[in-house]
């Protein structure tokens, strides 16, 4: 490899790694159990879990028939659907937020015929902090489920369609099981996008301690206080990033 390209790789890898190892450096080891069990932490990492998994579910529900919409069917528009679906992969967190308010808050379109309606207040919750979640985390399933529907062998599907099967057997016994790998793939990504988001939540939930605080707005609050409790947060996050690339090493990493 020429050095032209050597020296610039190498200071690319120092760039992304150095940071992380400044991380893993500082954590304050010999404390760390006494702060895991902390009372705070341990809240804020409970409001996580509980958001991300309900924000994938809701992903789940809503995103699958949408990818299969993306990969089987053809009608005027797809392409600015689809472009429309990756919209919050580039749209800033905070942007997110501003609109989820503008459409579910007390004075938006949607959240003030809820709020007179069924008396329903989404914003400043923790129904809002899924809501932001999944906002931000579903493009990540629907792209890896209509990649998946995309490279599946349709000859399957027609033999079930020409032994009788209706639409949606086909769909709930033959195309799901077909393209399940990919629905984990894209489920595994869309938890871990949900539990480290940020800039929606804290614009459309806050940052209420017990109710709306997350990990990264734990950390957030922490870096004002108390830096060795960021720490050990950003820890339990870099875990959770770790396993994730773990977990689908076999999907997204090729060997040489």
């Amino acid at each position: 490899m020429p050095a032209a390209l050597l020296i610039p790789a190498g200071l690319g890898l120092l760039f992304l790694v150095l940071p992380l190892a400044g991380l893993l450096i500082r954590a304050p080891w010999t404390t760390l159990p006494q702060r895991l069990a902390e009372p705070g932490v341990l809240t804020a990492l409970r409001l996580s879990l509980v958001t991300a998994t309900l924000a994938t579910a809701l992903c789940l529900v809503l995103g699958v028939p949408l990818a299969w919409l993306l990969a089987r069917v053809e009608f005027r528009g797809r392409r600015l659907v689809r472009a429309l679906v990756t919209v919050p992969l580039v749209l800033p967190p905070v942007v997110g937020g501003v609109a989820l308010l503008l459409v579910f808050g007390r004075r938006g379109l949607v959240g003030e015929w809820l709020d007179s309606a069924f008396g329903v207040t989404l914003p400043f919750t923790t129904a809002g902090v899924v809501l932001a979640e999944a906002f931000v985390a579903m493009p990540f399933l629907v792209i890896a489920v209509e990649g998946a529907l995309r490279g599946a062998d349709t000859r399957y599907e027609e033999a079930a369609a020409t032994l009788g099967a209706g639409r949606w057997t086909t769909f709930t016994h033959v195309t799901l099981p077909l393209v399940a790998p990919g629905v984990a793939a894209g489920a595994v990504l869309c938890w871990a996008r949900a539990l480290g988001e940020f800039g929606a939540t804290i614009t459309f939930a806050g940052n209420f301690p017990g109710r709306t605080q997350t990990m990264p707005l734990a950390v957030y609050l922490a870096l004002e206080t108390d830096l060795q409790a960021a720490i050990v947060l950003s820890l339990i996050l870099l875990a959770v990033s770790v396993t994730i690339l773990a977990a689908l090493r076999d999907k997204w990493i090729t060997s040489p």
